[in-house]
């Protein structure tokens, strides 16, 4: 029977047929999409994709899109508790020596805001927007490892869940994000909070790490054919970008939190200077981490404006190679930059020129990407639409975090404003201000894709106005106060300075801010269930993820198109062309080369799988039990390898096939 003649589902094989034929010799494999009728190649690819029913089938899934959709909802919902820190932070700033929140309390408040912001928020859920974008801009069916990618998010979940677990029972970290020594040291940081802080951050990282090699290798070598360097999506770009900063930047905070780990639970004195250890090695760890962290998260945001521009000025962007190069250059230049965090630390004068000369550097390529936006929409027929809005106040916001980013590299200005509010409010701009606003702006782009309804314009347009007048009347005080000599992290202040007035006004805008969030929550639920349908490409945007059918189905793409431009719809205005010849009863990928991406060979791809997450559960406990004793990395290491011996052993399925 030829693979075209199958016309209906029963004349589908039995399942455990199809994946016993892809046992055979690849001579007489299994049938093919060549020639096949749209009917039955769906119902081919629909039952080989699909994720298996049930419970246990839901967290087998190796899915790129329900992984992705699990993360983004789980970074949202860690969003919302870290925006809840916040605001019971500005309530109790609110006005002098207000006792609603007492030292121990805020210590922990600020800490947990910050870390679940920075690693619970931020990093996993523009990783996550990779993990459901790339696949489908660089036209193939999943994401490369993807049980890799699965082990990921239940290593991610578990490890924020660990953190507000220890938060409920007041064990959460009180030592700032950054847990400096020797406050989170042996000596000064008695009980088990800084331990937290420890394992959580080694934990998570490992998730970071995994999306980033899977990112890699599937821009690199599951490409769509004819995709070669200069088509690729600057989306795809930006990520590919970040993926290589993640995986030299984590490491760093890896070693950091292990190293802290060793000194309290082993008695090293990795940290401790009374033993011959160095305090200040702890900062330049962590900051070799913490600097290029900034352009992870602003990173992919570049990548969403690159790419919400040219769909709503209705050209292709200007400048794509430079700003291709602007990419790549701020990638190289973050690491760069870390010891400007660390002026005040008393460096050699030649180091502090250096590292502040790097970061004014660090303009350049970001101005060269602002000045190819606003050519791009300058020479466009822009149309306003919530997206587009978003973008436009990313522009505003982020020029000004830039600005006095330049203002803080020189040393002179950083010695007065160290640890006041201004570097507060400088951060907020940056992070917020050059990410949350793309990621916004994003949301209600790809939020079609991903459901197949429209997010309700007129609520999105209140959303936007909220946010942005929420956020500057929150913010841009700060500068002012922190010029007046306010100290960050503090939990009150006396009511002489004169502060009151000017903090009260900064909590209203916060709490505006944060009610722009339940207003964008209340959108995306009513949206979900009401929303118009969307179709396909209801922006009429030139890149792939637009050429199938929104959701996209399990497979993504029934056959695997043929590029020919970096805005391929916009270019073939008729059908894409396509590739055939991969089967349909087995996982088959096309592997493509690095450059011209010229269709290589054909592979498998992994089915689901129950083993990533019984590995992330074996993983999970053991750093959980690390906590308390070092012996856990022993009695754990057996349950681990059971696990992993689990995951790679062959099952006879078409994966294992050579």
């Amino acid at each position: 029977m030829s693979s075209a003649d199958l016309t209906s589902e029963r004349d589908l094989p039995p399942e455990r047929e199809a994946s016993a034929k892809g046992d055979i010799a690849p001579g007489r494999d299994g049938p093919r999409d060549t020639g096949m009728d749209d009917a039955s190649l769906h119902r081919w690819l629909a039952r080989t994709w699909r994720t298996p029913a049930g419970i246990i089938g839901a967290l087998s899934s190796v899915d790129h899109k329900v992984i992705a959709r699990r993360y983004l909802i789980t970074a949202f919902l860690f969003l919302c508790l870290g925006g809840l820190n916040a605001v019971a932070m500005r309530i109790q700033l609110s006005g002098p020596q207000r006792g609603l929140i007492g030292p121990d309390l805020y210590n922990q408040l600020f800490t947990m805001h910050g870390v679940t912001m920075m690693f619970l928020f931020a990093v996993p859920i523009v990783q996550a927007t990779g993990i459901y974008l790339v696949p489908l801009m660089v036209g193939t069916r999943n994401i490369a490892f993807p049980r890799l990618n699965a082990f990921s998010y239940w290593v991610y979940v578990s490890g924020g869940l660990f953190a507000w677990v220890s938060f409920a029972l007041s064990m959460a970290p009180d030592v700032g994000w950054f847990a400096y020594v020797p406050l989170s040291g042996p000596e000064y940081g008695p009980g088990k909070r800084a331990d937290v802080w420890a394992q959580m951050i080694t934990y998570t990282e490992v998730s970071s790490l995994a999306v980033a090699v899977a990112t890699i290798v599937t821009v690199f070598k599951q490409r769509a054919p004819g995709m070669s360097l200069d088509k690729i999506p600057l989306y795809v770009w930006s990520l590919l970008v970040t993926s290589f900063v993640v995986v030299f930047a984590m490491p760093a905070v890896m070693i950091t939190s292990t190293f802290l780990i060793l000194d309290r639970l082993v008695g090293t004195h990795i940290f401790n200077p009374a033993e011959g250890g160095d305090a200040l090695l702890f900062q330049h760890l962590f900051w070799f981490f913490g600097h290029p962290e900034v352009y992870i998260i602003f990173l992919p945001a570049t990548g969403m404006v690159s790419a919400i521009i040219p769909a709503f000025a209705r050209r292709p962007v200007f400048g794509h190679l430079g700003l291709v190069l602007s990419l790549i250059a701020v990638g190289f230049l973050s690491f760069g930059l870390w010891v400007h965090h660390m002026f005040a630390t008393g460096l050699p004068k030649l180091g502090a020129s250096v590292f502040t000369a790097s970061s004014m550097m660090i303009a350049i390529p970001n101005g060269i990407q602002i000045f190819c936006w606003l050519a791009t929409l300058w020479d466009g027929r822009p149309v306003i639409r919530t997206p587009l809005l978003f973008v436009l106040g990313f522009f505003f916001i982020f020029v000004i975090g830039g600005l006095t980013g330049v203002m803080l590299a020189s040393v002179p200005l950083d010695l007065q404003v160290h640890d006041t509010y201004f570097v507060v409010a400088h951060f907020h701009y940056v992070l917020i201000g050059g990410a949350v606003f793309p990621l916004l702006g994003a949301a209600y782009f790809w939020f079609p894709k991903i459901t197949g309804r429209m997010m309700s314009e007129r609520l999105g347009r209140w959303h936007f106005w909220l946010a942005l007048i929420g956020f500057n009347a929150a913010f841009f005080p700060m500068h002012i106060v922190g010029l007046w000599g306010m100290p960050r992290r503090v939990y009150t202040y006396p009511a002489e300075l004169g502060w009151g007035n000017i903090n009260l006004f900064i909590s209203a805008g916060a709490v505006l801010f944060f009610l722009s969030f339940v207003l964008f929550a209340f959108n995306l639920v009513h949206s979900v269930l009401k929303g118009a349908p969307a179709g396909d490409n209801p922006w009429d945007a030139g890149t792939l993820e637009w050429a199938t059918s929104s959701p996209p189905p399990s497979y993504n793409f029934a056959r695997i198109p043929v590029v020919t431009n970096v805005e391929p719809l916009w270019a073939e205005r008729e059908p894409l062309p396509v590739a055939t010849g991969l089967r349909v009863d087995a996982r088959e990928l096309i592997i493509s080369t690095v450059a011209e991406a010229h269709p290589d060979i054909r592979e498998k791809s992994a089915t689901p799988s129950i083993w990533p997450l019984l590995a992330a559960i074996a993983v999970g406990g053991t750093f959980l039990y690390s906590i308390f004793t070092p012996w856990a990395i022993v009695w754990g290491a057996a349950p681990i390898a059971v696990t992993l011996i689990g995951w790679f052993w062959p099952k006879g399925d078409p994966e294992d096939e050579e």
